[in-house]
C-alpha cells in the first residue's frame, strides 16, 4: 500500500535527480513492481512526478522517473510570466492561449476559428485518448453543449482512463459534476476525480501527446465582432505539453476536492417567495 510517507520518501528522491525504477525499489526497500505502481500511482493522483521510457520494446529498455512539479523547477521567464498571469486568472477573459500557441513548434501546431462551437472534431479528440485526460474548464458547461461529449468519457472511463477536471463548482455546475462523479460508481473504481478552482484555460491535454485549447471572443465585450467567435487552437509540441502538465498540477495542488464544495452547496436552504 502507498502510504503518505512512501510517497513523500519517492518524491523527495526523484526531486533529487532523475531515478530508475529500479534505484527507487531500492531506495524504498520494494521490488521492481511495487515500486513501478507506486510510481504510476503517484503520477496519476498528484502529478508531482513523470515516466519516460528509453529504447521501448527492446531488450535495453530504460524507464526513468524524473520531477514534474512546477516548484524547485523553473520555467524559462516567459513560461514563468504565462504562469502568474494564468494563477491570477478567473475567468476565460483573463489569459488567451495565443500567448502559448505563439512560441510552439510551427510545426506541432494548428488553430481553426469558428462562429459556431466545435463538437464532432473535438470529441474525436477526446476519444483518443488511451492513458489520462486532464480537463481545465470553467464550470463544465462544453459537457452539456453536445451529449456526444458525456458518452466519449464514459467510454473512456470503460477503458479505465484516468480524468482529471478542474472546475468551479458552484450552482451552475454541481448537477453535471455529480453526474460525472457517478461514472465512477456505475463502472466501480474512481477513475474521474473533479476539483473546484477558478482559472482561465479551457483546455484538455491528451496523454503527453496533444492539447487542445478554447479561446471565446463575444460581441458583448468586442463590439466590432458581429457574432460569437471560436477558436481551437491544437499543440502537439512536447515543450509546451509538459508546461501545462506542470501548471495543471500546481493547480490542483491548491483546489478543493468537487465532493466537498457539492455537500456544501446542498445546504444552501431554498426560500420560496
Amino acid at each position: 500500500m502507498l502510504t503518505k510517507e512512501i510517497r513523500q520518501q519517492i518524491e523527495d528522491f526523484v526531486r533529487a535527480s532523475p531515478r530508475t525504477v529500479q534505484e527507487v525499489a531500492l531506495a524504498i526497500d520494494r521490488n521492481w513492481r511495487t515500486a513501478d505502481r507506486y510510481i504510476q500511482e503517484i503520477t496519476q493522483e498528484f502529478g508531482t512526478i513523470a515516466t519516460r521510457t528509453f529504447r521501448e520494446g527492446t531488450r535495453g529498455a530504460l524507464k526513468l522517473v524524473y520531477w514534474n512539479a512546477l516548484s524547485g523547477a523553473k520555467g524559462t521567464t516567459y513560461q514563468e510570466r504565462l504562469r502568474t498571469l494564468i494563477e491570477s486568472g478567473r475567468t476565460k477573459y483573463d489569459f488567451s492561449p495565443m500567448h502559448i500557441y505563439q512560441y510552439a513548434d510551427p510545426a506541432r501546431r494548428e488553430a481553426v476559428r469558428s462562429t459556431k462551437p466545435d463538437t464532432s472534431d473535438f470529441a474525436k479528440l477526446l476519444g483518443t485518448t488511451q492513458r489520462q485526460l486532464l480537463s481545465l474548464s470553467g464550470n463544465l458547461s462544453w459537457i452539456k453543449q453536445d451529449k456526444k461529449y458525456f458518452a466519449v468519457i464514459e467510454e473512456l472511463v470503460k477503458r479505465k482512463v484516468h480524468i482529471k477536471i478542474i472546475t468551479r463548482i458552484d450552482l451552475t455546475s454541481q448537477d453535471i459534476a455529480r453526474k460525472l462523479l457517478q461514472l465512477n460508481e456505475t463502472h466501480g473504481d474512481d477513475y474521474i476525480t473533479i476539483r473546484h478552482c477558478e482559472q482561465p484555460l479551457r483546455c484538455v491535454v491528451i496523454d503527453d501527446t496533444i492539447t487542445s485549447i478554447k479561446e471565446v471572443f463575444s460581441p458583448s465585450r468586442l463590439p466590432e465582432l458581429k457574432e460569437m467567435t471560436y477558436i481551437y487552437y491544437r499543440i502537439a509540441d512536447p515543450v509546451w505539453i509538459v508546461w501545462l502538465q506542470k501548471v495543471f498540477w500546481h493547480l490542483w495542488e491548491q483546489s478543493i476536492d468537487a465532493q466537498s464544495r457539492i455537500d456544501a452547496l446542498k445546504t444552501i436552504r431554498e426560500v420560496k417567495n
